[in-house]
């Protein structure tokens, strides 16, 4: 282990002294073909990002706003997650749930403060995950980790009309589009990836809601999406109420 660790360390102080060398003598070729060698030897890699632009408009071309967009990468080891995702907070004011759509990654926490005049109680059926928070006011309900990717419809059991959504995703990129229905993803490793885009309000079938995009080095790409149906005058699907068994 010692002797390997020298190895490298020797190594790594070669790689600054050609980077230097590269510095003082920029045209030299055989300087740069052993930079190169070198980097290979260590097991060095140096990854191309680019960014993804992705633009959504509905029939007549206006911009669609609050829309979950994924991106996932096509490579065959895609890179996993280094850190856990962020928490998040799903708030309920004036009976709504506020934002009605909110995307994360797996594994990621949600909190679900009532911040309303009334009290709430939060349930959801969803295979992705079934949970419920007894009534309440405030924040007095522990945060809800969603360990699995899908969607997830909130409703609450005292005011029928709530309906909310949790998109949990495991795509390495995602949001939710701006007021001009735009989302910009960056540092994205060049290569191929499925772009999936998902709204309670868009009612293009689900074929027709996804699509390979190649994103390129130290290039944006932009992706303009029109939807081919029109926007559903309610948020679909509903809220169940089917189960208070479990």
């Amino acid at each position: 282990m010692t002797q390997a660790l020298w190895n490298f360390g020797r190594d790594c102080q070669r790689h600054d002294e050609l980077v230097r060398s590269v510095v003082r003598n920029p045209g030299s070729l055989g300087t740069w073909t052993t930079l190169a060698c070198l980097v290979t030897a260590m097991g060095c890699s140096v990854v191309q990002a680019g960014d993804l632009i992705v633009s959504l408009s509905d029939r007549a071309g206006k911009p669609v706003p609050e829309v979950a967009i994924t991106a996932a990468s096509l490579a065959a080891r895609p890179a996993t997650r280094s850190t856990p995702p962020e928490p998040a907070i799903m708030d309920q004011r004036k009976l709504a749930f506020v934002p009605q759509l909110l995307v994360v990654g797996v594994g990621a926490d949600v909190q679900f403060p009532n911040n309303d005049t009334v009290s709430h109680q939060v349930y959801s059926f969803s295979p992705a995950k079934r949970f419920q928070l007894p009534l309440y006011k405030g924040a007095q309900h522990r945060p809800v980790n969603f360990d699995k990717a899908g969607l997830v419809v909130l409703g609450c059991n005292i005011h029928d009309q709530m309906v909310g959504y949790i998109y949990v995703t495991d795509a390495g990129y995602y949001g939710k589009s701006d007021a001009q229905g735009t989302l910009h993803l960056s540092n994205l490793p060049a290569g191929d990836y499925t772009l999936t885009w998902w709204s309670p309000y868009i009612a293009d079938a689900p074929e027709k809601m996804t699509e390979t995009v190649h994103v390129a080095e130290h290039e944006p790409v932009s992706v303009q999406v029109q939807l081919s149906r029109d926007l559903r005058a309610r948020p679909e699907p509903g809220a169940r109420q089917t189960d208070w068994s479990y």
